[in-house]
């Protein structure tokens, strides 16, 4: 495996967030996620491998800026989780630097984003909720420091794929090693005893989705039908879009591991990375 030198995104990823990933939350049923924890391990030594100094993790699920592209610039993030009567607790220093230059980049081209923080400017209060789609993500990933951002949905994807282009110049420009997580799950309509209930928009749509990847066309996601997306209720393509735009062709590579629908949402996991770096 190839290590860069210079700032760049060395190493990219798609994960899911269901509780169950995390063998701790999955109660008397380890399986029901296995293959996807099984996956998402082969991740994280990938992300090992690749020495990111600061990991990008775009959530759906963190707190929402309307419209905005919300950049977390507090001290540090932290979060637990509770399923099975057991919890996980996670906690990551933010790069606040980083993230700083994530959003001047992108506002020097038009995007609207909006810093978050909380409490004081600095300090032990200045600390943001660490969500599900983040941490469990990052229970995965090596212990460095963190920038989480959650993007705008809508059906005006164009900024999502410049956002992951301003993103990639911020780490060029500030030398930075950075491994990016767009943290996804898809169809949530694929049990009728789901919260969302039964719709064959699902299966088709995940369908879809893992074609793409096979193909390494990140941004035909971009071209589903709203009603589509509307019966499906997949939560993934605006991270999946914004990796698109960091990683863009040609160069990049994709590597389907798992994909599965143990429960009423579809879980994918694939690395998304620079050609040389893909082994």
């Amino acid at each position: 495996m190839l290590v860069a030198t210079m700032g760049s995104i060395v190493f990219g990823c798609i994960l899911p967030h269901g509780f169950e990933i995390l063998e701790a939350l999955s109660g008397d049923n380890p399986g029901l996620m296995a293959r996807t924890r099984e996956s998402a391990g082969q991740l994280g030594e990938q992300m090992r491998q690749a020495a990111p100094d600061v990991l990008v993790v775009l959530t759906p699920h963190g707190t929402r800026a309307e419209g905005q592209f919300a950049v977390a610039n507090a001290e540090r993030m932290r979060g637990t989780l509770e399923a099975h009567g057991a919890e996980v607790t996670l906690e990551r220093a933010v790069d606040r630097g980083f993230a700083q230059a994530i959003a001047g980049e992108a506002q020097a081209r038009g995007l609207p984003v909006a810093l978050l923080n909380y409490a004081t400017s600095e300090g032990p209060l200045s600390c943001l909720p660490l969500d599900w789609g983040a941490l469990i993500p990052l229970h995965f990933m090596p212990q460095v420091p963190v920038v989480v951002i959650n993007p705008p949905r809508g059906p005006d994807y164009g900024p999502h794929l410049r956002f992951g282009a301003a993103l990639a110049q911020a780490a060029v420009a500030g030398g930075r090693r950075v491994g990016l997580i767009a943290s996804c799950d898809w169809s949530h309509t694929h049990d009728e005893a789901g919260p969302y209930g039964h719709h064959p928009a699902a299966a088709l749509l995940d369908a879809q989705v893992v074609a793409h990847l096979e193909a390494g066309d990140l941004e035909g996601l971009a071209h589903f039908d709203p009603q589509q997306i509307e019966d499906a209720k997949p939560d993934g393509l605006w991270q999946a879009l914004v990796l698109a735009g960091a990683l863009p062709r040609p160069g990049r590579q994709v590597q389907l591991l798992s994909y599965e629908a143990p429960t009423y949402f579809g879980l994918l996991c694939a690395a998304v990375v620079p050609g040389e770096r893909l082994t």
